[in-house]
């Protein structure tokens, strides 16, 4: 066991305990190698994270090892530490840490936490949802150039209503866009209008994108997760490091790499040399919130036309205006 390494992080102390422990066995990548990836990244991590509140998802013995969620922070937490009271998505109350600076992620990562799952809101206003998250999900059948095709096709539609949008791997086999949206409507507005694109990307493309909760109704086509919108949801943040051997990122991209870049090839290893040649692609994200309503349009388009919500998790009470939630084989036999 190696002697603990003390760090200054945002005029913080913070302790890595166990620095050499190999936390990836591709490369024997350890905590200490962790710590310095986020800290070679801190600006751009920092402008997609800060005040925002994270799950962390904790693997004590590294990449190889079992894992937890702590949706809890310790009382032993250290004084300084920024925390909040969040909701999961059954309604149960936690306390979580928020990403007041780097200091606070380090704190984390010397856990044992590798990537981190953020809310879409930031403190103190969490009713208010900044974020449009579309998750281009490859399930069985499909490949990867199937999810680079349809993330054309969803710039396509979000360019055609004039909202600017941003792509990253999401660190294993899956694509996610972004929206960042002006600070006005809360989540229930967010998955509606998450929803809505999903329905129109599936008109436009039934061959390769499906909107179907349901995986029996899907087949081998990309499927568009609007719930990863619902309220109290948590998605892979950007710049967080996958529990792979290899250790790759979820890595925001420019667009014009989407032909060429695959899921893996942005580890803690390449990407600092990366951003330090050619800069955060998402840096502009902030400057340039975008408005909802031309997605809600899309929304009152489709309520018009008699469609119903479409299904929530099976976490989640039953919602005003949703389906039967009963899987379609099932309710055909009963």
């Amino acid at each position: 066991m190696s002697e603990p390494v003390e760090l200054t992080i945002a005029g913080r102390p913070v302790t890595i305990t166990n620095p050499d422990k190999v936390y990836f066995t591709a490369r024997g990548d350890t905590k200490l190698d962790l710590v310095e990836y986020y800290l070679s990244v801190g600006d751009a991590v920092m402008r997609q994270m800060q005040d925002r509140p994270v799950l962390l998802q904790r693997f004590p013995n590294g990449a190889h090892g079992t894992n937890f969620f702590q949706k809890r922070i310790p009382e032993s937490a250290p004084e300084w530490l920024t925390t909040t009271t969040v909701l999961t998505p059954n309604g149960t109350p936690s306390r979580a840490l928020v990403i007041a600076d780097l200091a606070h992620l380090v704190w984390a990562v010397n856990l044992g936490c590798l990537g981190f799952h953020s809310w879409p809101v930031r403190v103190p206003d969490q009713d208010i949802c900044d974020e449009l998250r579309i998750d281009l999900d490859p399930g069985e059948g499909t490949t990867y150039a199937m999810a680079q095709e349809t993330a054309v096709e969803t710039k396509r539609l979000f360019d055609e209503l004039g909202i600017v949008s941003f792509i990253k791997t999401s660190g294993n086999r899956g694509l996610h866009v972004y929206v960042r949206l002006e600070p006005r409507h809360d989540s229930m507005a967010v998955r509606a209008a998450a929803v809505a694109v999903a329905r129109e990307l599936e008109r436009r493309r039934p061959d390769l994108i499906t909107a179907a909760w349901w995986k029996e109704q899907r087949g081998a086509r990309i499927f568009i997760d609007y719930n990863q919108n619902a309220p109290h949801k948590t998605v892979f943040a950007p710049w967080s490091v996958r529990a792979l051997d290899h250790a790759p990122v979820s890595f925001p991209f420019p667009w014009a790499l989407l032909p060429t870049l695959r899921p893996h090839d942005m580890t803690i290893a390449t990407v600092p040399g990366w951003v330090d040649q050619h800069g955060d692609a998402w840096e502009s994200m902030n400057d340039h919130p975008q408005p909802l309503e031309p997605l809600l349009t899309l929304v009152q388009r489709d309520q018009s036309a008699g469609l119903e919500d479409a299904p929530w998790p099976p976490q989640y009470p039953k919602m005003e205006g949703e389906p039967t939630r009963v899987q379609p084989s099932r309710a055909k036999k009963s």
